[in-house]
């Protein structure tokens, strides 16, 4: 019997990547499928600050605030932005080549 496990890129980005690494690690999963998204959000978080927020903020208000949430980390409009300005550039070359 095989054990796969998916999963979105937000558990990753917001600190549940120990606790997957260590199943793997230890064998408990044979099997892991994920998304590639978990990329974008480091690099956000190589970028500008990312804070550390609870579970259970709404998403409703931390927008009105300027705040993005991924899990329980909270995520300014403007570090999005900052990754597009560093990322478009280095597409935009790709697309010429």
């Amino acid at each position: 019997c095989k054990i796969f496990l998916g999963f979105t890129s937000n558990l990753i980005s917001s600190g549940v990547r120990e606790q997957l690494r260590f199943m793997m690690k230890h064998k408990m999963i044979d099997v892991l499928v994920t998304t590639a998204g978990g990329v974008e959000e480091d690099f956000i978080k190589c970028l500008a600050p990312t804070y550390l927020g609870e579970w259970s903020l709404r998403g409703k208000e931390l927008r009105t605030q300027g705040l993005n949430r991924i899990g329980n980390l909270l995520v300014p409009n403007d570090n999005y932005c900052k990754f597009e300005d560093w990322i478009m550039p280095i597409l935009d070359a790709m697309l010429l080549e």
